[in-house]
């Protein structure tokens, strides 16, 4: 007995790699859409750094962070929640149509935000520097960022980063390390 692909199969082989592709997370970019969640990283193109939620030892507080990706010890670089970490629940990072990057739970709540940035199509992306940026999608070859981590050092000062007052965005980063919860 032959076995025809009917319309009903094609369609399902058609719709459901792109569903896949919608929902999933892979390489260094965060697109309008996509979401990371608890468990899931971002690894920048070079492999040196990784994005995604992580705990403290002996903490079950969840943060989202930036850690080298190519040390065997978890060695964070840089935390987005720090002010109010994820107790309860899966956590999820998302980039909103305004370009705002938005740390949340299971039931909405949301416990870090960033701005939201003039960009027509914003992306965020973990750069191989450990900076993790939002930017027009377009524009991948310019060092040009609607919001960039290396505005608000926190765990470790990276190549790159900078002290003092940001005159462009008047954002003042204020280093500080995450010796405990």
């Amino acid at each position: 007995m032959k076995k025809f692909i009917t319309s009903k199969h094609l369609l399902c082989f058609l719709l459901f790699p792109s569903l896949l592709f919608t929902l999933s997370i892979s390489g260094d970019t965060l697109t309008q859409g996509q979401y990371l969640t608890d468990g899931k990283t971002l690894i920048s193109s070079g492999g040196n750094f990784a994005l995604g939620f992580f705990s403290p030892t002996n903490s079950k507080s969840r943060y989202v962070g930036i850690w080298y990706n190519t040390i065997s010890v978890q060695t964070v670089v840089w935390v987005a929640n720090r002010e109010k970490p994820i107790l309860t629940g899966n956590g999820t990072l998302t980039i909103s149509g305004n370009g705002s990057l938005i740390i949340s739970d299971d039931n909405s709540t949301i416990y870090w935000s960033t701005p939201g940035v003039s960009a027509g199509s914003p992306i965020a992306q973990l750069l191989d520097t450990g900076n993790f940026v939002v930017r027009e999608e377009w524009n991948s070859a310019t060092e040009i960022y609607e919001w960039q981590s290396f505005d608000y050092p926190t765990d470790a000062l990276l190549p790159g980063m900078k002290l003092g007052w940001n005159l462009t965005r008047r954002a003042q980063p204020l280093p500080h390390r995450m010796d405990k919860p």
